[in-house]
């Protein structure tokens, strides 16, 4: 069986278009945060954090070259797959922030958005 796995821009990242300038993700800010809201938790999650820079290997073995756009949750075989994942062959994934906040709470029991 395979589990969920959650991909995020690493904080703090370089955009070599800004030189000296470091950025965080806007939509992986909430993710981010209710990950650290209860470590115990997110320590028991798959979670991948890589680098800005395209290509992003480790979202393309996840997924493919054409859906690099992070966040990402790829949806393993633990938990049921909700109707609205989108396909790629085999593979089921999110990338709406917001959905990825709701599957967090119904998948691995964080705390609902409000």
């Amino acid at each position: 069986m395979s589990q969920d796995l959650l991909l995020l821009l690493e904080p703090a990242f370089i955009d070599p278009k800004h030189p000296g300038e470091r950025f965080v993700c806007p939509h992986g800010l909430s993710i981010e945060g209710l990950l650290a809201s209860d470590p115990a938790r997110a320590a028991r999650l798959d979670v991948k954090r890589v680098a800005f820079a395209r290509p992003r290997p480790d979202v393309i073995d996840a997924l493919d070259e054409a859906h690099q756009g992070l966040p990402a949750l790829v949806l393993g075989d633990e938990h049921p797959v909700p109707d609205d994942a989108l396909a790629l062959g085999d593979k089921r994934f999110v990338n709406d922030p917001k959905r990825i906040l709701a599957l967090l709470a119904e998948r691995h029991g964080f705390p609902k958005v409000h």
